[in-house]
């Protein structure tokens, strides 16, 4: 029993260090092959080939952010929705089960962002 312990945790720190040095590889290969340009204006602010005016960092609402992330979760939301809908006929009890816990938790982080006020838009 100890012998295979000792194997799973020797496996597992060489699969972690070929990952580790799979991807340290891959970033030095990277590097060494990739075309580089010491032109000055390569690090300038590009939109739309018009220099800017003024401050080029403008300040967005955090609401944008909340409204954006809100978006996504009811996106996957839909992702997550189709295939049940497609098996419910196979699925039965334990599905529509499952699926009301699934929107009982959206609704909660829908009440929750509703009473932070993330929906409002000001």
């Amino acid at each position: 029993m100890i012998a295979l312990a000792i194997q799973n945790v020797t496996l597992a720190v060489v699969a972690l260090l070929t990952g580790v040095a799979l991807v340290a590889i891959a970033l030095w290969l990277a590097g060494l092959i990739s075309p580089r340009s010491f032109n000055p204006q390569k690090g300038e602010a590009y939109e739309c080939g018009i220099p800017t005016r003024g401050e080029s960092m403008a300040q967005f609402k955090v609401g944008y952010y909340l409204f954006a992330i809100l978006f996504l979760m009811f996106d996957v939301e839909t992702v997550f929705l189709y295939p049940w809908a497609v098996r419910v006929h196979e699925l039965g009890t334990s599905g529509l089960t499952a699926i009301a816990v699934f929107f009982g938790i959206i609704v909660l982080g829908l009440v929750y962002a509703w009473r932070k006020g993330a929906l409002e838009w000001k």
